[in-house]
């Protein structure tokens, strides 16, 4: 006889331990429910803890990179530069961590792939690649939305015969790329950082660059006491200001059209946002840069001539100058000295629009030159080919919801969600910030925060009610993501093709994927729906 074992039963299940995770681990126990977390890594921090290469550092200046919702953590932490580099952001989430015993809740080395709806019991099964099951009312999925590696479709990638490195799963031990012949594919955030450190040491560096990035100097430093002090003296102030920005980081705002200032008070304020403020600012520059396309011009004509400024040849520059999108419709990068690399003799910048990538070769690369080819022999090849955003990581778990469909073909045309955090038929599934909600247009941890709040005060309210399921409905979905893709066409994201519209990646539908209202806006919207009883969403006992 068979001894049948139970299928342990929790009340909330939670799949990553990044940032979100941990902050939605913390709220479901201070809350009384039992927690079940799963993170594939073999700590927290999420992509702080998967990326680690060379020069990797956030884009959002470290103090506003951290949690609020503890004034006395945000009191006792102390960030040691203005843009801290991975390290200290991954020592960070492991201090809170162990600061508030979360590890206790997750199991590691252990990823999620399945779990199913059962639509009599309102509940779901949750199945790991070690093949335990779980049951669970509610599931959190805290997978972030760039956690999956774009697939590497480039032709001939397997023969090479050198070594080949990728930016989301870099050695633990360092690279010695001293004297090296190396190739960096990919020229984002990702790319820009990797080839500025390998440039320092490489014999010769290749840069192959499709489409050229935005990316202005970080002007990183140390922190002094006093910044420090000045910072902490009004953090919590400061927070609820930010948390109710257009872009939480509660940048200056804009005053007038940028036609209404002349063309020398237009630079003088660039130039100002680009020695002393982040590069975010531009956004909110004037009031028009986001919707018209000549004033948004301002800002690319503005930023081309510090490319010009920077690098020594003409012809090269020109080619690292972004003109085939409006500025702010891509990531706007931050960098510690890339366009001066192209000052080097050892840097070489393979321009992909001129020569196109034929395929990798076994001992390196050949590109297209007219009617010929040309091969470069290369001992490393470094892929910074980005992410599956948003929809990848997702689709990586057989999500099965209601009638048995399954998430990703459920998006099959493209992804859509009621206020990023649920989509119709996968009830009790939350999202964090999933699909038409700011993050990647955000300080994602002000982002995260508001959507991890949302979901603990939501799954409260159904518990002391008495509710067993919540479910987006479809007029609410169909009108949010409407309100989404109207906004996209009234903004300069209409001209956009990259991966905020999924155009990265091969035969991925083009929809508008981040919200674009801005953050205050949408945790408005978040927070009214909230006090109408969860309108728009079907609750059942």
């Amino acid at each position: 006889m068979v001894e049948r074992v139970e299928t342990p039963h929790v009340d909330v299940v939670i799949v990553g331990a990044g940032f979100a995770g941990m902050l939605a681990a913390h709220n479901m126990r201070k809350q009384g429910h039992s927690v079940q977390g799963f993170e594939k890594g073999a700590d927290v921090g999420g992509t702080w803890y998967w990326n680690r290469y060379p020069g990797l550092r956030c884009d959002v200046e470290s103090v506003e990179y951290s949690y609020s919702w503890d004034e006395e953590l945000q009191q006792d932490w102390t960030w040691s530069e203005r843009y801290s580099a991975q390290p200290e952001i991954l020592s960070y989430a492991q201090h809170v961590a162990d600061r508030f015993s979360l590890r206790e809740l997750f199991s590691f080395n252990t990823k999620v792939v399945k779990a199913v709806f059962d639509n009599d019991a309102n509940q779901w099964t949750v199945t790991t690649d070690k093949g335990d099951s779980y049951t669970a009312r509610w599931v959190i999925m805290a997978t972030g939305a760039l956690s999956t590696p774009k697939p590497i479709d480039i032709p001939g990638h397997e023969s090479f015969t050198g070594r080949s490195l990728y930016s989301t799963d870099w050695p633990a031990q360092p690279v010695d790329f001293s004297g090296k012949r190396v190739a960096v594919i990919g020229t984002g955030s990702t790319g820009i950082q990797l080839a500025t450190e390998i440039a320092k040491t490489a014999g010769e560096l290749y840069v192959l660059q499709r489409t050229p990035s935005w990316t202005v100097p970080a002007f990183n430093r140390k922190l002094s006491a006093d910044e420090v002090a000045a910072v902490k003296a009004n953090y919590a102030a400061e927070r609820e200001r930010k948390r109710h920005s257009m872009d939480g980081l509660g940048l200056p705002g804009p005053e007038k059209g940028a036609f209404d200032a002349t063309d020398e008070e237009r630079t003088a304020y660039y130039q100002y946002i680009y020695e002393n403020l982040s590069p975010f600012t531009y956004f909110g520059s004037y009031t028009d840069v986001l919707v018209d396309d000549a004033a948004n011009k301002t800002i690319s004509d503005f930023l081309a001539s510090k490319v010009r400024e920077r690098v020594n040849d003409p012809v090269i520059a020109e080619k690292l100058i972004p003109k085939s999108y409006p500025f702010g419709t891509r990531r706007t990068c931050i960098d510690s000295g890339y366009y001066e690399i192209y000052n080097q003799s050892n840097v070489h910048l393979v321009d992909l629009l001129e020569s196109p990538l034929k395929r990798i070769t076994p001992t390196g690369f050949e590109v297209s030159t007219g009617s010929t080819t040309a091969e470069t022999d290369v001992d490393i090849i470094v892929y910074a080919t980005g992410y599956d955003a948003f929809t990848g990581i997702l689709n990586e778990v057989d999500l099965v919801g209601i009638d048995g469909k399954n998430l990703r073909d459920v998006w099959k045309e493209g992804a859509k969600t009621y206020l990023g955090t649920m989509s119709v038929g996968f009830p009790n599934l939350f999202l964090v910030t999933g699909p038409q909600s700011p993050s990647v247009l955000s300080n994602v941890v002000v982002s995260l925060e508001q959507h991890v709040e949302w979901i603990s005060d939501c799954i409260e309210y159904l518990t002391e009610h008495g509710f067993t399921r919540m479910e987006a409905t479809q007029q609410a979905q169909d009108e949010w993501v409407a309100q989404n893709n109207a906004i996209g066409q009234f903004t300069v994201h209409r001209a956009s093709h990259s991966w905020y519209m999924g155009d990265n990646v091969a035969g991925k539908p083009h929809v508008v994927l981040p919200a674009l209202m801005g953050v205050g806006p949408f945790r408005a919207a978040c927070t009214e729906v909230a006090h109408d009883g969860y309108r728009g969403f079907a609750l059942a006992s």
